[in-house]
């Protein structure tokens, strides 16, 4: 037995001896690559390779290139976290004892820039200067802000083509993130304004989006600003929470910032290990974090038209008008900007989809997972639970103590993309986009399989390299549990069975109880296919459309 936790150990040790060596590696690969590219631009403004890339760009299908920047932008900022996370000192040992492993780290900062809160270390570990880092991490992986680069980038492009002779064709930028190809400007002021010249078009788009971006950046930092204000003031003036966080060393600013940014970015990590389980009386808590949650993910497409109808009421500028229209998702190629009617209607469905969850919740937990607790606590526990299973994942309770039959409603909740829409009317969209019906993304999405044929294959692998404790420990590891961990990494959500080392069938006197998630227990194998669902989940849009050229009859 020693012999055999030693060879353990020993494997760890390497296994975080190579880690540090491939951080190594990779900080002096950066350093070459700056120069190269330094050098590659002295050749290319010399020889012309410019015009030759920008002829290949145009054969380049746009939605893949765009794929590819944003796995390389998930990529780089995870092993930026990761090297952060790892040479910031800890403030505590790991649940065993020892310092977090090299691929626990790394997995902890995937999990923070693609939002998924899937826990494999327990907070209470990191510092406060390693609670910023993954501040910052949720920061710039959250849904709006890299919606809002995207913004920026198109009207930087906007902005150089407005310099350029205005008769050269519009060329779009494959490295924009979070922006669909946009059809032409032209094409675009024809369903509006006939009158307008094509110059004169290319300007008002330009003043739309750039109108837009200050529209998407003022929700953003009032959101913030806002809900650490209210956060930190209820803090101040609750003794509970207060004598919590100072029960754990927390400091009220950092659990603030951290929890709105988690919260709005609908990460769902918390500074403390139990989550909101630490705070399932403080209803005031609950709700001041539930529209957190909602104009983080679900309603901010709603927030975001009512703000630009709002701005274009008040102004009546001719930039905002035409955003506010119902062509101005296509005018400004922002995918969150959304017509009035859908607005609406989306806003139902979520109510919908809350009250659902609520009175399942209720009739069947009422007596169960939410005992001691005043009606109205259990209300307010409820409605946390139901709006954070969409999207967040913060919970109020251990979710292995609800009936599986919630556990299933839930995974239903987690696999559903943020703006479903019961919408019995027909789309109206006058522009058909021309790049999207380009030959190499016909292929594309015809060769990619549908989004649960995905889910199936991470679930059938994680089966086989978990099948030993399948085996030897089935009331921990089993099919459901297994299923919510992988849609809920899928849906970037963080909800999790966890795992209790009272529901061992050969007890292990070994076992400590940590505040992880199931995933916490898995394999390294495990947690690298957990790794790849993150990042398939976070960028999930680029394959909605799977899966059409497999026909089932």
């Amino acid at each position: 037995m020693s012999k055999i936790s030693a060879n353990r150990m020993d494997g760890a040790r390497k296994l975080g001896e190579l880690f540090h060596d491939v951080r190594r590696r990779t900080a002096a690969a950066l350093d070459k690559a700056l120069s190269l590219l330094r050098s590659l631009s002295k050749y290319h403004a010399h020889h012309g390779v410019t015009e030759r890339m920008a002829r290949t760009r145009q054969v380049w299908p746009p939605r893949l290139g765009s794929l590819l920047v944003h796995v390389a932008y998930f990529l780089a900022i995870s092993w930026c976290g990761y090297i952060l996370l790892g040479d910031l000192k800890f403030r505590a040992p790991g649940g065993d004892g020892s310092r977090p492993r090299g691929i626990d780290l790394f997995f902890t900062a995937v999990s923070a820039a693609t939002v998924s809160s899937m826990a494999v270390v327990e907070m209470e570990v990191f510092t406060n200067g390693q609670l910023l880092v993954l501040t910052l991490l949720m920061f710039v992986g959250g849904e709006v802000f890299v919606s809002l680069m995207g913004l920026a980038s198109k009207w930087s492009t906007l902005t150089k083509q407005a310099t350029e002779n205005s008769g050269r064709v519009e060329s779009h930028d494959v490295t924009e993130l979070e922006m669909r190809p946009v059809a032409d400007a032209v094409d675009i002021d024809k369903t509006s304004t006939s009158s307008i010249s094509p110059v004169d078009a290319k300007r008002l788009r330009l003043n739309a989006v750039r109108s837009l971006f200050f529209i998407v950046l003022a929700i953003f930092l009032t959101v913030h600003g806002l809900g650490t204000a209210a956060i930190a003031a209820y803090v101040y003036s609750s003794p509970g929470p207060r004598r919590t966080l100072q029960g754990k060393a927390l400091n009220v600013w950092t659990f603030s910032l951290f929890t709105t940014v988690s919260t709005f970015s609908n990460c769902g990590f918390m500074p403390n290990n139990e989550n909101m389980i630490s705070f399932p009386r403080d209803t005031g808590l609950q709700l001041l974090l539930v529209p957190l949650v909602l104009v983080g993910n679900t309603l901010f497409a709603p927030l975001l038209a009512a703000c630009v109808h709002a701005a274009a009421a008040a102004t009546r500028r001719p930039e905002l008008v035409v955003t506010a229209s119902e062509n101005g998702a296509e005018l400004t190629g922002y995918d969150h900007l959304l017509p009035v009617r859908r607005c609406v209607m989306l806003v139902a469905t979520v109510a919908g989809f809350i009250a659902v969850q609520m009175a399942m919740m209720c009739g069947m937990e009422w007596g169960g997972a939410l005992p001691g607790m005043s009606p109205w606590e259990k209300l307010s526990n409820a409605l946390f639970l139901a709006v954070n299973s969409r999207h967040t994942g913060e919970s109020t309770v251990d979710l292995s103590t609800l009936a599986p039959a919630i556990l299933v409603l839930f995974v239903l909740m987690m696999y559903l993309p943020p703006y479903t829409t019961w919408f019995p009317f027909e789309e109206n969209s006058k522009v058909k986009d021309h790049l999207t019906e380009s030959k190499g993304n016909r292929l594309l999405e015809s060769t990619v399989f549908s989004q649960l044929s995905y889910l199936t294959i991470f679930t059938i692998a994680i089966c086989i390299t978990e099948r030993t404790k399948l085996k030897e420990d089935p009331l921990n590891f089993n099919l459901l549990s297994i299923v919510v961990e992988v849609v809920s990494a899928y849906g970037n959500v963080g909800f999790s069975v966890g795992y209790s080392c009272s529901r061992q069938i050969n007890p292990d006197h070994l076992c400590t109880d940590r505040w992880t998630g199931l995933v916490g227990r898995w394999s390294d194998s495990g947690k690298l296919i957990l790794i790849l669902v993150m990042l398939f989940g976070r960028l999930k849009k680029f394959s909605m459309n799977g899966g059409k050229a497999w026909k089932l009859s």
